[in-house]
């Protein structure tokens, strides 16, 4: 701690007269009873996240008035001071990622009752604090001067490159006792297996964890002694949520199914004991390739997905994730894909994951790992995985970072495209000339539900921009309908699509026009000869004409012209309103019955 002033304990009278002498500062904030409940919280998180503070004090119960140059500020007091404490302790507990506990006295200044309320500076291992409802980084505040100013990306950084990173953190309470022999064992045997002549391997067991930086100088084990060869027993009782849950869905999708939601096994205890119990959990259930060798007089079965990807995957996550945040790392097996699941969002930007080089939040975790080959080399263990998958001709991973939530997700799908199923089904886009990229992208949006931007770039290895533009080809040909949109991807879905309204040549013949729908000839022949990828302007003309002839909805145009209703709404009539086009029900545009005439 580089700022010891709150080392002292002050009362709330030489804060006061700090405060008409010297205006708020950096450890100081004046705060009246009327002042919202979220400004005081931005407070505490602000004093609790500031790095060498120390902490700093809140006077509740001070109230300023700004226009005022002498006195401005004003003791108001607080009526119920009970009461004031109960909520703020309350809030402190529940509003975010992890319970804060500041220490508040009442005091009194003028005979009026005053909250002081000191809140300690969190040890650098449980930094960031934040707002549960807001997420990273929106959530995250920090004290710069005499003001609560949200934290930025690099403050972010910051926090989770700290030199001092968590799985170095001591873990109160604990022994050499509370470690499992056969985890050392185990270490032991992994690590000779890699350099015999290691000199660790010559130590006893003490020498060995305080080598590893599992053993303190006091005697008690850190996070990474206790996560790593830390008993069962251990577990439970320092950090019950660090464990790694294996959850089995049925079906394909998460279905709140409250007469059988899903089964789940924990694991918990040393990683290194339970990270083959983990391994054959899931590769257990996979779906097996068999395969008969020239040669050979039995058929060998192996899973798809090759069991090297699978610990690659399952590794990364227990090294890269936050231990700051308290819950278990997640391994969701659904009938198509296995998700894992881990607190903490990737330090490295969602389009470089894979590229050379990495963020390591647990240096010590990471290093047990790579030097008993548990683990690739550093920077390496996503492209391994890449490399795998595609030896494999296996679907490659897709990842997805979100910073609200502060996690991280790896996908991989279980079976390998263009089986018989799946070409068979994507005859039905045959007469769209779609490239390889793109058939893998219906493929992924059958599979999951949904296919966007980021995920098609990490699938075909191609840019963002290379991947928006082809999806939006996919759009304009009507075989997908974007569903959402953020700053960084668009989401799609399938759209409703059947042979019947696939074109069965470079012309639309016949068109699906319901016959109780009354078109004049010449306009039909001009709609049965569009190609099927007509021009934007010759559609649009069309649609004014058939409009112009009688009022018509979205759902006849979208027949008419053998597109996704949602597809015609956003790329021509939604444009088209007020220029064109204008509602027979103007009053309330969402009616079912809606329809659009020419103007």
């Amino acid at each position: 701690m580089s700022d010891n002033r709150n080392m002292k304990i002050y009362t709330a009278k030489e804060l006061y007269e700090r405060l008409t002498q010297a205006d708020e500062c950096v450890w100081i904030e004046a705060k009246g009873e009327d002042d919202t409940s979220e400004s005081l919280m931005e407070s505490v998180c602000s004093f609790s996240n500031e790095s060498g503070l120390g902490g700093g004090y809140i006077l509740l119960g001070i109230g300023e008035d700004k226009k005022s140059k002498d006195d401005r500020f004003i003791i108001e007091g607080v009526k119920d001071p009970d009461k004031k404490q109960l909520d703020i302790s309350t809030q402190c507990a529940s509003m975010f990622n992890m319970a804060v506990r500041p220490r508040i006295d009442v005091e009194q200044l003028d005979g009026k009752n005053i909250l002081k309320i000191f809140v300690p500076e969190l040890p650098s291992q449980q930094k960031p604090l934040y707002f549960q409802k807001h997420g990273l980084p929106q959530g995250a505040w920090r004290r710069i001067g005499s003001s609560d100013q949200r934290c930025t990306e690099d403050d972010l950084r910051s926090f989770y490159l700290d030199d001092s990173s968590f799985d170095s953190g001591e873990v109160k309470r604990t022994s050499i006792k509370d470690v499992d022999e056969k985890a050392l064992d185990y270490y032991r045997m992994l690590r000779s297996r890699v350099n015999p002549e290691a000199a660790e391997l010559k130590y006893d067991n003490k020498e060995l964890l305080e080598s590893l930086d599992c053993l303190t100088e006091n005697g008690t084990l850190t996070y990474t002694g206790l996560l790593m060869f830390g008993t069962k027993e251990a577990h439970r009782k320092f950090c019950p949520l660090a464990r790694i849950d294996y959850i089995r869905v049925h079906g394909n999708e998460w279905v709140q199914n409250p007469d059988e939601r899903f089964s789940t096994i924990e694991f918990t205890g040393s990683y290194l004991l339970q990270l083959n119990s983990i391994l054959d959990a899931v590769r257990s259930e996979l779906p097996l390739n068999f395969s008969l060798k020239e040669g050979q007089i039995q058929a060998t079965t192996t899973p798809d997905l090759p069991d090297r990807v699978l610990r690659e995957a399952i590794v990364n996550s227990i090294m890269h994730r936050s231990y700051r945040m308290n819950r278990p790392t997640q391994i969701i097996r659904y009938n198509n894909r296995i998700e894992i699941i881990n607190a903490g969002f990737s330090l490295k930007d969602q389009e470089f994951i894979g590229n050379a080089g990495s963020y390591t939040r647990n240096y010590h975790l990471a290093t047990i790992f790579h030097e008993t080959n548990l683990a690739e080399t550093k920077g390496t263990g996503i492209r391994t995985i890449r490399r795998l998958l595609s030896e494999n001709k296996m679907p490659l991973p897709t990842f997805e970072s979100n910073r609200r939530d502060d996690s991280f997700t790896i996908r991989l799908l279980v079976k390998p495209f263009y089986n018989e199923d799946d070409i068979k089904w994507l005859g039905l886009y045959e007469r769209y000339d779609f490239n390889k990229n793109q058939k893998e992208a219906l493929l992924f949006a059958r599979e999951v539900g949904a296919v966007d931007t980021l995920t098609y770039s990490q699938m075909n290895l191609v840019s963002l921009t290379d991947a928006f533009e082809e999806l939006v080809k996919m759009e304009q040909a009507g075989v997908l309908v974007q569903k959402g949109r953020t700053e960084e991807v668009a989401y799609y879905i399938l759209a409703t699509i059947s042979p019947v309204n696939i074109p069965s040549s470079n012309e639309i013949s016949p068109v699906n026009i319901p016959s109780s729908d009354t078109i004049s000839p010449a306009l039909r022949n001009r709609i049965e000869k569009l190609g099927k990828r007509p021009d934007k302007e010759d559609v649009r003309k069309l649609i004014i004409e058939l409009c112009k002839e009688a009022p018509r909805t979205k759902k006849q145009l979208a027949e008419i012209f053998d597109r996704d209703e949602e597809y015609i709404k956003k790329f021509y009539l939604s444009k088209m309103v007020n220029i064109d086009l204008e509602l027979t029900i103007p009053e309330n545009p969402t009616d079912p019955n809606q329809a659009y005439k020419t103007k």
